[in-house]
């Protein structure tokens, strides 16, 4: 069973159109994100999935609708903008650690130049975090000197460093051989769990089964279908969902 979120609203997502020159990437999207909320958004490749994981912190720019985060509209750039990003964690497909950081830098960068922490302050948080991910002892090396699953767990402390009310993750096991992918969700199930709201993009059915609230359906730039897992993976309404469904399940 979910932990249950409060349902007050923590992003709302009103009516975004986004085009790439003739190509309508996001058509007239609208939900919302309750406070410790789990949602992951699920469909087929260049349904605009990552297209709408992006829009939420603006590294993708809308062309119409609004987005709000807390409340807040998210501003076109300058400070209002940095400083709603530092709300928001992101977690990439491809890790974006820093390379010529150690770990331990990685995670504490955020907190001491935008949060003005202290380095012992920094330092202490970051190796609860690392050892809440389980790589503690990897503190001192180079992301290089890590697999890739250490280093996808370091972007998930490094996010989580920042006090997020948010954490975004743009397909964050794409990237990672198979033996990788359980380390990372296992992570990821654990903070839906402590009741971290998230928005994430996945082709990981067993995650969405077992740590979303809800599942977006997305097809074609639209929302198709938006359910609990156990209603949209047990009873999918939409001949599109189904057919989705049926390639990927019985593989």
């Amino acid at each position: 069973m979910q932990p249950s979120h409060s349902g007050e609203p923590l992003v709302v997502i009103d009516n975004i159109n986004k085009h790439y020159g003739e190509l309508h990437v996001l058509k007239n999207i609208s939900t919302t994100v309750g406070k410790g909320e789990v949602v992951v958004v699920i469909g087929p490749s260049g349904s605009g999935k990552s297209t709408l994981c992006r829009a939420i912190n603006r590294l993708e720019t809308i062309d119409s609708g609004s987005i709000t985060i807390d409340g807040k509209v998210l501003p076109e750039e300058g400070k209002g903008l940095a400083h709603l990003r530092a709300d928001v964690g992101m977690v990439f497909q491809s890790f974006n650690l820093f390379a010529h950081k150690t770990v331990l830098e990685n995670v504490t960068l955020g907190p001491r130049k935008v949060r003005k922490s202290s380095k012992d302050a920094a330092d202490k948080r970051a190796m609860e975090l690392l050892d809440r991910v389980g790589v503690a002892n990897q503190a001192s090396k180079m992301p290089s000197q890590l697999s890739g699953g250490q280093q996808q767990r370091v972007a998930i402390a490094r996010a989580l460093a920042m006090d997020p009310k948010l954490i975004l993750l743009d397909e964050p096991t794409s990237a990672l051989d198979p033996e990788m992918i359980s380390e990372v969700l296992d992570v990821m199930v654990q903070l839906a769990h402590d009741g971290m709201t998230m928005v994430v993009v996945t082709h990981e059915m067993g995650f969405a089964r077992k740590a979303a609230n809800r599942v977006l359906f997305m097809a074609e730039g639209e929302i198709v279908e938006e359910a609990t897992p156990e209603q949209f993976f047990n009873n999918p309404q939409t001949p599109r969902a189904k057919d989705f469904l049926s390639k990927i399940l019985t593989h």
